[in-house]
């Protein structure tokens, strides 16, 4: 299992939900579901906007979990 932790890196950098939202290009509500893990795919473009704006790495943002 995949689990997100966009959550995380957004409140180590201080960076709010909103403001992160319109510097990607993404509405509040799909951000939000990236956030809560309310999602089943991401696209790498999503993917990339997110590191690059958040100066992370994917796995900064992506955890694998085995199932439980």
């Amino acid at each position: 299992m995949i689990v997100l932790k966009l959550d995380k890196v957004m409140k180590e950098r201080g960076v709010k939900l909103k403001d992160l939202a319109v510097k990607i290009g993404l509405t509040d509500a799909n951000l939000s579901n990236i956030k809560t893990g309310k999602i089943s795919a991401i696209r790498f473009s999503t993917l990339n906007a997110l590191c690059k704006e958040l100066n992370c790495q994917p796995a900064d943002i992506l955890e694998y979990s085995e199932d439980k």
